[in-house]
């Protein structure tokens, strides 16, 4: 058995930056927010979404910590949207590393026809495998 190696980032954070991003319609309110600040009223009438369905996607962008809220100072009832730069950058950072083309090797050939005249000593000897007849 050959040992796995380890990955280059914490696979469970990339696969909940993956869940929260997998989603088209949140990918572009992240897409607009990425734009700059942005009210709920105003990703609604950029991308033609209910303001429901925006304050759900923006929830889900807020929880996992990619995306802030800021209330307006002088009316309460408004809030507004921004891109978490920590977070933006832990997010690139985990796939900037993993999806590195740098990380891929070539082919080990350790098994099939190819990789027994490479590496004998992983196979072995077929008259060992024979019953004494």
């Amino acid at each position: 058995m050959q040992h796995v190696a380890q990955p280059p980032t914490d696979l469970s954070i990339l696969a909940e930056y993956l869940k929260v991003l997998a989603e088209p319609k949140r990918l572009l309110i992240f897409h607009q927010i990425m734009e700059g600040v942005q009210c709920n009223c105003e990703l609604g009438e950029a991308l033609g979404m209910p303001p429901n369905l925006i304050s759900h996607h923006v929830r889900v962008l807020r929880e996992s910590g990619l995306v802030d809220a800021e209330r307006d100072p002088f009316d309460a009832r408004w809030v507004y949207y921004s891109i978490n730069y920590a977070a933006l950058a832990a997010l690139n950072r985990a796939f900037g590393t993993f999806f590195d083309a740098t990380r891929i090797k070539p082919r080990r050939l350790t098994c099939g026809p190819q990789g027994a005249s490479i590496a004998p000593e992983l196979t072995a000897p077929r008259d060992l495998l024979r019953p004494n007849v």
